[in-house]
């Protein structure tokens, strides 16, 4: 259920007229609505939730969260007035911290026991702002700057405002007031230089430098197209560039190589699909990627995560491996320089594995969860997501039901015992469900635990328990607002 947050710009200067006629928050209001209908076509925006938050001052700058309905977002849209501050940094902090209310409470992001692409609450921010100077009651700033402090409890866990499956989009009108663009350029509409463009970036959005009403319905079109279920996660690469291909390919490969400056593919922040199950509609997955530290049962607190998982992957050609009856999962990568330049080396029967550094017990680079793997067809790039250090894993499995017969020996148990050492703890559920799903239910004995500190534990539990108090007090105000609203109505 994709959750649709629109961040509308309410400063003064949204009142300035264009060569339409209107204002910008006028252009603003039409485009929300727009986008609406253009999403409405795809039949999967039935599960669609809209929110709307504005440039006001908290608790009033929330006017259609959680509990509100359609006809309650349309009214708000509709009555939104122009006035105050550019006060575009706590009103990006206000929106992620309505997105991220619930998280705690549901256990999404499964603090300290690996990232699950699967858990996922995909949401679109889309900011519609005229881009003008920031303003604040303290001054002009210069640079975008989002509170450090939030009123959500556990906030700490995770180091930027926003989550792995939260884009921030920006439109940036630019329209004239008097006269109407004479040569408007047909093509993809330029990033703008406002200080918002950096924070989509970030989160791995765009912004839309839009000069006409044109420009604007080509960008609406353009970002119905991005709500899409998945996850942003930093590929970077570690080790040396991959050799040429062969012989046959080697004109192609140079051509390849020389196509792209070695930092466009050695690092991208892309996004990875997460399709939803075709009779459910909900995501299913079996393994994390795993976290970049290795759980300590004497540490009473968790080191903070970044937003976005940095994944190495490794251009060493290997042979993909899998076995029978082992679940694994398959993400496509989003098409990026990476992905071309993968596509372009034509060898879809090899794959690159992948690597989360520190998430090994002593390796600093750790061991292979997973790789990636250009399609038969060579139309995309996977993310295959499998067991922690299954190079070592899959032949002992293998071993286990066509050598052992489900019967191990002395040694095949010492191995897969000191296999179990190398795997962070966090696998050993999704690892039992597996092998209990192959037929081989007692592997693993039940009293191995998390990997956690009782601190820890007790502290995730806490918080999925509680609702802080400031957002107690910051939602009550809003309600108590707009009920008051109502009543002068």
């Amino acid at each position: 259920m994709p959750i649709l947050l629109f961040l509308l710009d309410t400063s003064a200067s949204m009142n300035q007229r264009t060569y339409l006629g209107t204002t910008y928050l006028d252009v603003a209001k039409g485009a929300v609505e727009v986008f609406m209908k253009l999403r409405a076509r795809d039949p999967a925006s039935r599960g669609d939730r809209y929110m709307l938050v504005t440039f006001d001052d908290p608790p009033y700058g929330v006017k259609a969260g959680w509990k509100e309905n359609h006809a309650t977002f349309m009214c708000e849209l509709k009555n939104l007035q122009a006035s105050g501050l550019t006060t575009l940094g706590h009103a990006l902090r206000t929106s992620f911290d309505l997105l991220n209310l619930n998280r705690l409470v549901s256990g999404i992001d499964n603090y300290g026991q690996g990232r699950n692409p699967f858990f996922l609450e995909p949401s679109v921010i889309i900011t519609i702002t005229d881009g003008n100077k920031l303003t604040h009651s303290t001054g002009v700033p210069d640079e975008l700057h989002l509170p450090l402090n939030s009123p959500l409890a556990g906030s700490e866990l995770t180091k930027e405002p926003f989550r792995w499956d939260q884009r921030l989009f920006a439109l940036v009108l630019r329209l004239p007031g008097a006269v109407a663009p004479n040569n408007e350029q047909l093509g993809s509409v330029p990033t703008d230089e406002s200080a918002i463009t950096q924070m989509c970036e970030v989160t791995g959005g765009r912004s839309y430098c839009v000069r006409t009403q044109r420009m604007l319905n080509q960008c609406l079109e353009s970002l119905v197209q991005k709500v899409q279920s998945g996850v942003v996660i930093n590929f970077e690469k570690t080790g040396p560039d991959p050799p040429l291909v062969g012989e046959e390919n080697s004109v192609e490969s140079s051509r390849s190589m020389s196509s792209f400056s070695p930092q466009l593919w050695h690092s991208c922040h892309k996004l990875i699909y997460v399709r939803p199950n075709p009779k459910t509609g909900v995501p299913v997955g079996h393994w994390p990627i795993p976290e970049s530290f290795w759980p300590d049962q004497n540490s009473p607190t968790l080191p903070p995560r970044t937003a976005h998982p940095v994944v190495r992957f490794s251009c060493v050609d290997c042979e993909p491996m899998v076995i029978d009856k082992l679940p694994f999962d398959k993400y496509e990568l989003e098409p990026s320089p990476l992905t071309q330049y993968i596509l372009e080396r034509k060898s879809p029967h090899m794959c690159w594995q992948v690597f989360v550094s520190s998430s090994g017990k002593q390796n600093d680079l750790g061991h292979p969860f997973g790789y990636l793997k250009a399609s038969t067809t060579l139309t995309c790039v996977n993310l295959f997501v499998m067991p922690y250090n299954y190079p070592v894993l899959l032949p002992l499995l293998d071993d286990l039901f066509k050598v052992h017969k489900l019967k191990p020996n002395l040694k095949w148990r010492q191995a897969f015992e000191m296999y179990l050492k190398t795997m962070p703890p966090y696998y050993l559920l999704p690892l039992k469900k597996a092998l209990r799903m192959m037929g081989a239910p007692n592997l693993i004995a039940d009293t191995m635990d998390c990997g956690l500190s009782y601190s820890v534990i007790s502290y995730l539990k806490k918080l999925s328990q509680q609702v802080c108090t400031p957002c107690i007090i910051y939602f009550t105000e809003y309600i108590n607002t707009h009920f008051s609203y109502i009543l002068s109505l």
